[in-house]
Order: C-alpha cells, then structure tokens, then sequence
C-alpha cells in the first residue's frame, strides 16, 4: 500500500513482508527552509513519531521503492494522483512482468486505493461524531453571529467577516470558501465573490462550514436583511423547507441514498407547479421529464465528514447506497429564480433559496446536527430585527 501526506510532504509504503513492513519517506530538516515555512520532522524523528519501521529522506524514494515493491503481487495506490510517483509505479509494474516468469517475484497489477479506503470513510465511529457535533456547534455559532450583523448597506465580506471570526475564535477553522450572497447573487450556486452590499429588500444566503479535530460542519440559511420576508420570498422558502422537512424524515436505516432526493424533488416541483414558475402539468410528468431542474439544479445531499464533500460512493454494484447507522449526510434542497427569467411571475426573479443542515443516521432515524440555527421563518426574521 502507497499513500502520501500529501505529496511532497510524505510517502508511506505499507507492506506484510520484508523486515520493514512500514517505510516512511519524508522530507529532511533544513534550518534555512524552515526560517520562512516552520519545522519538519525530519528522518531521525518521524520514525519515532508515526512508529515507521525504517524512515528515508524523500530524495531517495525512487532508489528504494522498487526494491520494496519486488515482494508484492498487488500494488495499492490512489490511482489517478498524476503524480511523478503514480509513473514510476506503472513503470515498476511494466519491468516486473519482463522478469516474473524467471524471478518469481513482482507485482502483477494495481488496484485502486481510493476505491478500497472511500468506503471505510462512510460510517462514523462514537469519536468521529463526537468531533461532528462540535464542528456543527461552531458552524452554528458562526451563522447566528452573520445573522445578527445582517442589516441594509452591510457588505456581504463584513457578514463573511463575522461567521469567520467565531469559527476560529472557537478553535475551528473554515472548512471551504464561505458563500454569502444577498439579492440576486444567490440564484449562482457557488457565489464567492461576496463583495456586494445587501440592499432592503434583499434576502442573503449563506453557505458555510467549520472544522474542528479534522471534521467538517456545513450549513446554509437564507434570511431577510429587512427582518421580514416579503410574500414572495416566503412563498419560496415555505417550499424550500417543506422539501427539506419531508427529506430528513427519509434519513433513517435502510432508506436507499436515492430516497431522500426524491422526496426532496418531489415537494419542490409541486412548489413550482403550484407559484406558476413551471406551466400547469402532472407532477409525476414534471419530475420523469426533470422540468424542475430549471430551478433546481443539484442534489439533496452528500456525504460529510474528513472533508466537506467526504469520500464514499454514492453507488455500489448499479443501486444505490443504503443509509446504516454513523453515515452523515446533508440535506440542502434550494430553489434559484434567474433576474432574467422572463416565464416566472415578476416577483420571484432574482430570488435564490437555500437550507441545509447535518444529519448523522442513528439507529433510530437521524440526529439533526445543525438546528442550533432555526430554520423556522418567524424565528428567522425575530434573530435579524434583534431577539434571540
């Protein structure tokens, strides 16, 4: 097994023979480097740190690496890193296959790291969750500061600015690019410029996570700068979040991945059919035919967990995924009104609506991880005009 921390930090070469079944390759000391980048570990002290049974300098991975790899009949390797190393091991399987027949030894092929570990990734120990929920805390505590900043004439960096701040003030820090988007720059899925200032009558959306003891949070609202919704942003976001309401009852074990979705899907496009953003048809037809897609353009959830987006399939042999126990995914239904769309009734261009929150699948349902932000409007607009 080969795997970096990441490239050029590190490579591990995990083997069940020879005398060295952990070989480490890290990068050296160097006191002038490390005036302007900070300390490394270097070759004398890694081994004791990670328990490596022999520790090399990185220089000189290529001199060892075949010698290592003459022992395996299999490599494992995240295939396709594209690295210079990823060549190298190609390469090494090439030369084994010349030699084989004679030797005895070399590998005879690679399977893919990535596709054996991703997996393993998906279900969430007690510890893991523990680390979770407080990402979810500080993730929490940073959008109710951005809610409480809101006001007309704030600039969309300054709210940036406050969610930012209680997430490192609280030990945590951002776990992707925050999105705050206010008026219309909320219908562009991943809008980061957040350089406008938020006029009166705009909502603004917020798409932000922390990460805490290596775990990400990930959460998005959309409120009033006002203190009040206006009827028809509160026609939209009463959909929004019936769709997500009905996909969160889906999180339970058992359910397929796909489930969730759909129920999503389904509330949303009866929203559409019933505001007159889509003509008048049969919901089934609307969703077969993907109308909705014109307003909803991505998936309910993903996976969450060492990353924002964690690694895991969503498929396994052509099905879908069945949600166990310690999975966490999000549910993030939204709908995205174009300024320039011409076929919807006037008072909806412009409008972009997003909720999402965490949910952890336990035993009996799903943990909600992130509701420490309300979600119910009145709640909503009484955190903007000042309560608690």
């Amino acid at each position: 097994y080969l795997t970096g921390f990441p490239e050029p930090e590190a490579v591990a070469v995990l083997s069940p023979h020879g005398s060295a079944p952990f070989t480490l390759f890290v990068r050296p000391r160097d006191p002038e480097r490390e005036v302007w980048t900070g300390e490394r570990i270097g070759v004398e002290r890694a081994g004791e740190l990670f328990g490596a049974d022999e520790v090399f300098p990185i220089d000189e991975l290529e001199d060892h690496l075949s010698e290592l790899l003459k022992p395996a009949s299999r490599i494992y390797y995240p295939i396709g890193s594209g690295d210079a190393l990823e060549d190298h091991i190609i390469q090494t399987v090439i030369a084994a296959r010349r030699t084989r027949a004679r030797s005895g030894q070399g590998p005879s092929g690679i399977e893919d790291l990535d596709a054996l570990l991703s997996p393993l990734r998906l279900i969430k120990d007690a510890d893991e969750l523990s680390r979770m929920r407080v990402a979810a805390d500080i993730g929490v505590a940073g959008h109710l500061a951005a809610m409480r900043r809101a006001r007309p004439g704030v600039g969309e960096w300054e709210l940036r600015a406050a969610l930012e701040a209680e997430f490192i003030g609280a030990g945590g820090r951002v776990s992707f690019p925050s999105i705050v988007a206010s008026g219309h720059n909320a219908t562009v899925l991943h809008y980061e410029e957040n350089r406008c200032r938020m006029g009166s009558d705009d909502l603004v959306l917020i798409d932000a996570g922390a990460e805490w003891g290596g775990y990400s949070s990930d959460i998005s609202r959309t409120f009033p700068v006002s203190g009040r919704f206006t009827r028809a942003q509160r026609d939209l976001y009463d959909v929004v979040l019936a769709a997500e309401e009905a996909a969160i009852v889906e999180v339970r074990p058992g359910a397929l991945f796909t489930t969730v979705h759909e129920a999503a899907v389904r509330i949303l496009a009866q929203g559409m059919l019933d505001l007159g953003l889509l003509p008048a048809g049969d919901l089934d037809g609307v969703i077969e035919r993907g109308e909705y897609r014109q307003f909803y353009l991505h998936q309910t959830s993903h996976w969450l967990g060492l990353d924002v987006h964690d690694a895991g399939p969503y498929q396994q042999n052509g099905a879908p995924i069945t949600l166990v126990p310690g999975m966490v995914l999000t549910i993030e239904p939204g709908l995205y009104i174009p300024a320039d769309e011409e076929d919807v009734p006037e008072r909806f261009r412009g409008i972009g609506i997003r909720i999402e929150d965490d949910v952890a699948v336990t035993e009996d349902g799903g943990e909600l991880l992130t509701r420490g932000v309300p979600v119910d409007p009145e709640k909503v607009e009484e955190i903007i005009r000042g309560g608690e």
